[in-house]
Formats: C-alpha cells, structure tokens, sequence
C-alpha cells in the first residue's frame, strides 16, 4: 500500500518544481516507509511513497510506459491483475516488471477509461498521459483507498491520498467548513462528499475525473453502482453454495504477497471466515492476531482462541486497557479530519500488533453491510412493518403525539427507548433510519450551535444525504435503500476510512475480501429474507459458513470492539470535557455556544442524561481543528 500525491495545471503547463511534489508525498511516509520517487514534466508532477507488497525490487514509482507518454502514481492492489496482464498480452502487450503497476499503465494504454470495470480491487491512482495531454483521477468501487484534491489559488488541481499531502502546499487554503461540522457533529465522521478544509473533495468511491488540458475541470464521473433491483432465484442451499464458492475466491485472490501475510482475528462471524478460508488455502499456518479487553463483558479472546484452535493458526493476542485515551493525538494525526468512532483506538492496536509480524492483514471488514449484520437493520424491518399498517397521516398524529411526550431514555437498549421508536415510526422510513444512524441527534446540535453557526448552514443538514440517497437508491424494499445508504456514505466514510487510516499509520496493508465487489452485488440480489430473516441478520452468509464454524460463533450476539467512552468522560476526562467549553477554537469560531457546552459536560459527568459520544465528538474535533487551523 502507499501514499500518492501530484498537481497538474489543466489550464496551460506551467512548471512543476520537484520539492513541492516531495514535500506532498513526504507528508505521508508512514503510507510507504519503502521508497518514495517523483516525477515532473511540463505542467504536471507526480509523488509517490510506497509499501512494497508486490514484485518488490521490480515496481518503483511514479512508473513510466516503455516510450514515456505514461506515467501511474498508484495506491492500491488490483488482485485479478495477472489475468488483466494476460488479456492484455494476448493482444500484443509486452511488460518489463512483473506487479500490477505496469498493467495499469497498459491498461490505459489498451482501454482507455473503459479498464476501470476490468479491475477486481482496492485503488486510488493518476495516470498522466501526454499523448492526450491528460490526467485521469480513479478510485476503487467501494472506496477502499482514499483520493483527496483541490483546485489551488494558481489554477492547479492537487490531489493527495491524505489530506495532510494537501496541507503540506502553501497554496492551500485553510479554511474550516461549517458544514462539515454539522456533518462531523451528526454521524461522527467527515463523509465523503465533505471536508473539514473548506474547497477540498474526495474523489467518490466508485468514480473518476478525466482532467483534459485547454478544458475546464470536470465533476467526478460515476463508473461503478450497487442495484438492489435484481432478484437472485434458486434455493437457499444452491444460493448458500454459490456464496461459498465466491467466498473461497475472494479470500485466496487477497493471499497474493511476496512479503509476509497474516489476518485479524476477532473471534466474530467476519474474521473468523476469512481466517476459516485462509486456512483452507494455505499451505503453512497462518499468522492471526487479537486484541483482548481487561474487562469481561468486551473481550472476545477466548472465541479467537477457539478460532486460532480450530484452524492452528500461528496465534497471538494483547491486552489493552480500556483507558487507552492516550492515543488521542496520535489518531487525530492519523485520521487529519475529527473521528470519533471510538472502536479506532482498538483498530489501531491491533494494526500495530499486527505490524510486528505482517505486512499485510486480511479482514472482516464489510459483511455487515453487504449481508445486512448490523441490528439497526433489524429495527428498521420491523418499524418498516408497522409503517405499512397505517397511512402516514395516521401514523403522524398517533405516533408524533405520543412520542413528544414520552419521557426520553438515551440510557436504555434501543428496543425499550420507546420515545425513539414512537418519534420513528411517525417519520417516513428514510427520514427515520438517517436519524437511527447519527451520533447527536438534531436538536442537540441545535443547541450546540450558535446563532452565527445556523445562518452560515443555510438549511444545510446532514441527514439529507440518506435520505436522498435511500428515496434515489436502485432498490426494492426498505432493507435495500438502508443497505445502500450504508454503502454510499457509512462504509466510505467510517468503516474504511477507519481502516486505512489505523493500518497505514503504522505501514500496514490491510485487505477486505468480504468487500469483493462481487459479493457485494451477489448479496444486493438476495431476497431481503435471506439477508434477514427472523432477526438475524448475515442469515445466508452464516448457512453459507456453516461447515467451516461452529454455531456458538455463528450465532452468538455481535460485541466488536466497544470503547467506554462514557466512563472517561465521568472521570479520567471529566475535566477535559469541562474544558471544552473554554476552547479556543471551539468557542473562538463563533459556531459553539459556551454555556451549552458546558451544560452538555455537566449533565453527562452527573448522570443527568448521557452524552459521551457527543463528547468524544468534541474532543476530537477541538483536537483536529487545533491541529488544522491552530
């Protein structure tokens, strides 16, 4: 895996100086401790900083074709590209290096754009042509690696695979983004069509931007899509087989390394089927790792020890303690953007156990939101068929009414806060399950803000995304437009960011065959009973794993890593929560009010009501706007 990073001047080709494109790709070492290379021509500059994982001696870049006109800086792996090479052959190509670099360079050279849906992988790259006096800006269907850009002041567009790339060029405006906040506020990530630094993008997941010289810079161009329209037909067993067999394919096409190669191991449905694969393909032992908690009702040791059992993994395992907020600046470095989905303090240990060993790791990360795990999927099935029975006027009045005034219960499981149901069963389903997602529900953002902060919004809010993704969405039923709005803007903007981010800042790859982009649209085209189906959800995922894992893993209820953020904020960091109301920048922008703050942090370390995430939120955020902004 690396870092990449370049300008290109669409306009006319001024010069490039080198130390800028240096100085952009150095800002992110930690995504290629092996090697760093940099590439100019007349109007364009290319970066690289590389972690070694294919054909190691052989593929430096930025890489140039054989006659030069061109050029690839590339931060992914494309894990079908022996057969993409041998296509590309069979029509004359010749290739001097033996990665999946120079394939794509040939790639263009064949295809054009229209390679993009010849490619089984996770990437981000730009390929310079000078031929078609070009750039042309890619990222992978489900946005596995990130790509960031900007237009700067002189007409240049810059693109980096971190934002700090960006921040490392003087022309970059740093600017905050209130509406990134109030996105950031609501769902505890920056999502992709946002960014903290105002004028910044990320490339979507799934789409590219063709940059012609003499044109004006184009809007990013959608080449990949998920449709839940299609129905599969078959039996449970036939479909369950096909799954299996897609399954073995996913994981051994991600087992291709020529450095040393291992997995996480959390003792889950996810991890454990990957390791179950990997075991069945591999000729040796296979090299897992886990991360425990010193508290009982959080740690999932002793299922990855059963799993490490069964398949005699080469196993090890490390206790954290669930104090470990002194990875604070540490993430907020990492992550650039305020992250607050605290199971990343967790995910960066077990990145760094993974590191001492491996330098790649396979994950479970995805099925959830491919197969339909998580249990808010549950809960919007069910309210979905409460809606169903009464007319929405109906359902406003008796349901509104009622939920205005039942006494609120954040503190409580989600199935016995009746005031979020009743509230939820009153909305239409895409307004509700936007609500079932977020982190600090509308009104407490409200009140967070000041007066200034509202009118800078200008009716922006964040939950319209969902719902206009989930009314727009290629779909059926109600499960279909969740799953899909999971997978445009939580899966980008949270899961992977997550894990890029932890993995890279310690120079780990990490790969997700669950995100195969076939299995992803496979399981779009389940019936939604074979998703979910008597509130389990994975339902044909699990049949599927059968003969591999034993029920007690299969079917256990979901833990993950879980942070006890609450508890911090009740006592190691109640003082820091109390401070954020004398934050210089949080207060200093004009957008928080102080005494709403300060209430927040009291009403949470007395037990008045419970607001740790939406503390956790606004460390991390004054954090990373100190850090940005200063």
């Amino acid at each position: 895996m690396c870092g990449i990073a370049g300008l290109y001047y669409p306009a006319m080709p001024k010069p490039v100086d080198p130390a800028r494109i240096r100085a952009m790709a150095d800002a992110q070492a930690h995504r290629g401790p092996d090697g760093a290379g940099v590439w100019t021509a007349p109007g364009v500059g290319l970066g690289h900083r590389r972690l070694a994982i294919i054909d190691v001696a052989g593929s430096p870049q930025p890489m140039a074709s054989a006659d030069g006109a061109l050029t690839i800086t590339y931060n992914g792996e494309v894990y079908n590209f022996a057969a993409v090479r041998a296509e590309l052959e069979a029509g004359g190509a010749v290739f001097q290096t033996a990665g999946d670099t120079e394939v794509l360079l040939q790639a263009w050279e064949a295809w054009g754009p229209a390679m993009l849906p010849r490619l089984n992988g996770m990437f981000a790259f730009a390929i310079h042509d000078a031929r078609r006096q070009c750039l042309f800006l890619a990222r992978d269907r489900l946005g596995v690696k990130p790509l960031h850009y900007v237009v700067l002041a002189d007409g240049a567009l810059a693109f980096s695979s971190e934002l700090k790339g960006l921040l490392a060029h003087p022309l970059l405006r740093r600017e905050p983004d209130i509406r990134a906040v109030e996105d950031y506020l609501a769902f505890g990530y920056v999502p992709d069509d946002a960014c903290l630094v105002a004028g910044v993008c990320k490339l979507p997941a799934g789409h590219a931007m063709l940059i012609e010289r003499g044109r004006p810079i184009p809007l990013p161009q959608r080449w990949w899509d998920v449709d839940f329209t299609q129905r599969a037909t078959g039996s449970a067993r036939d479909l369950a087989a096909e799954l299996q067999s897609m399954l073995r394919d996913a994981v051994v096409s991600r087992m291709v390394s020529d450095v040393p190669l291992g997995a996480f191991l959390s003792g889950g449905v996810d991890s454990s089927a990957v390791v179950a694969l990997m075991s069945e393909a591999s000729r040796g032992a296979v090299r897992t790792c886990t991360i425990g908690f010193d508290e009982a009702g959080h740690d999932e040791r002793r299922y990855a020890s059963d799993i490490a059992t069964r398949f005699a993994t080469s196993h090890r395992e490390r206790v954290v303690a669930p104090d470990d907020f002194a990875l604070i600046d540490r993430l907020v470095d990492a992550f650039d953007e305020p992250f607050a989905d605290a199971s990343a303090l967790a995910t960066y240990r077990v990145c760094e156990l993974a590191r001492e060993d491996v330098t790649v790791a396979l994950s479970g990360d995805g099925a959830d939101e491919a197969f339909a795990g998580y249990r808010r999927y549950k809960f919007q099935a069910a309210e979905e068929r409460v809606r169903n029975l009464l007319p929405p006027v109906l359902r406003q009045r008796v349901f509104g009414g009622i939920g205005r005034h039942y006494p609120k219960a954040d503190w409580a499981p989600r199935p016995l806060r009746a005031k979020t149901t009743l509230l939820a069963l009153a909305q239409d389903s895409a307004e509700a399950y936007a609500g079932s997602v977020g982190v600090t529900t509308p009104a407490l953002r409200a009140a967070l803000f000041t007066d200034a902060a509202k009118r800078a919004l200008a009716g922006h809010r964040a939950e319209d995304r969902y719902v206009r993704s989930m009314r727009d969405a290629p779909a059926r039923d109600a499960l279909d437009r969740a799953q899909y709005a999971d997978l445009q803007h939580w899966l980008p903007g949270d899961i992977l960011t997550k894990a890029d981010r932890t993995s890279m800042a310690v120079g780990l790859e990490a790969r997700e065959p669950l995100l195969d982009y076939r299995l992803v649209e496979f399981a779009a085209r389940l019936p939604a009973r074979m998703r979910l189906r008597g509130g389990q959800g994975k339902w044909l995922l699990k049949k599927s794993l059968e003969r591999y894992l034993p029920n007690d893993i299969l079917y256990r209820p979901k833990m993950g890593f879980v942070t006890p953020i609450s508890a911090w904020f009740r006592g190691p960091l109640a003082e820091e929560a109390a401070a954020l109301a004398r934050s210089r920048v949080l207060t200093g922008s004009g957008w928080f009010d102080p005494a709403a703050i300060a209430k927040v942090a009291e009403d949470h370390r007395s037990g008045r009501a419970e607001y740790g995430r939406t503390l956790w939120q606004l460390v991390m955020l004054d954090r990373a706007m100190t850090r940005l902004f200063g």
